[in-house]
């Protein structure tokens, strides 16, 4: 009789134990597919492997409600679509301090921060979204409070050009006339790189911490997206904090 009860004890605790590694295994499941979240516009496909998580679809990049409920819980954030809409995504990451998210990049489209940072597109972009880890890099934005992960133009109104100074760090990378500057995040210290455009055989890419421009007229463009007025002032510069970016290890 002792040795029937403690055989039966013995499959009551391997039944539970058992149950107990059942609900372990679901309660993960569960916690990856909430932590984990796909954002895409509208018109936009998402790729099969992603389609059985939780996804949110944006009418434009400027729906900063959606981005806000999307990610409040989320600890993965991954983007399909292009340089406005990540652009978007984390600045309102930044404006939330919850820089602390992960955020993967599925490219639709050309993609300057994909190049910027070294990311793959098509089926390994997706792959490395669902499995690879997020590093550190420096998140830059100007002094409206806006990031860039691609390029920032900043030209002259109707096609003339841009007349002013802009400094990088201490030095001056132009003065006078210019047919325009282009801004890019780096995906090293010290962290925004700046260049003059125009028909040059080798472009000079200025390196710092910031850069500030000031001109009589400027027409910006971040990440593709035109600035609603013509300004005359802007600053870019390396925020305080790091993002975190999913990508291939060096």
């Amino acid at each position: 009789m002792v040795l029937a009860a403690s055989v039966a004890t013995l499959h009551g605790n391997e039944a539970i134990r058992s149950e107990f590694a059942r609900n372990q295994m679901t309660t993960l499941s569960q916690e990856t597919e909430m932590t984990t979240v796909v954002l895409t516009l509208q018109g936009s496909t998402v790729p099969a492997p992603l389609r059985q998580l939780p996804g949110i679809t944006l009418e434009s990049p400027a729906a900063r409600s959606g981005i806000d409920s999307a990610t409040e819980q989320a600890r993965r954030v991954i983007v399909v679509g292009d340089d406005a809409l990540l652009a978007a995504i984390v600045t309102r990451l930044m404006r939330k301090d919850r820089l602390h998210v992960d955020v993967a990049l599925v490219p639709t489209g050309s993609s300057r921060a994909a190049r910027n940072y070294r990311l793959p597109g098509g089926r390994t972009a997706v792959r490395l979204a669902l499995e690879g880890s997020a590093q550190p890099f420096p998140l830059i934005r100007d002094d409206t409070g806006t990031v860039i992960v691609g390029s920032a133009i900043m030209r002259g109104t109707g096609g003339e050009e841009l007349f002013g100074e802009a400094y990088v760090d201490d030095e001056r990378l132009f003065r006078g006339p210019a047919r325009g500057i282009e801004i890019r995040p780096s995906h090293r210290l010290p962290g925004v790189r700046a260049t003059m455009l125009g028909r040059m055989p080798r472009r000079r890419w200025l390196q710092g911490r910031a850069i500030q421009t000031g001109a009589r007229e400027i027409v910006l463009t971040r990440d593709g997206v035109d600035h609603p007025r013509v300004i005359t002032r802007s600053t870019f510069y390396r925020h305080t904090e790091n993002w975190r970016l999913v990508c291939v290890r060096d």
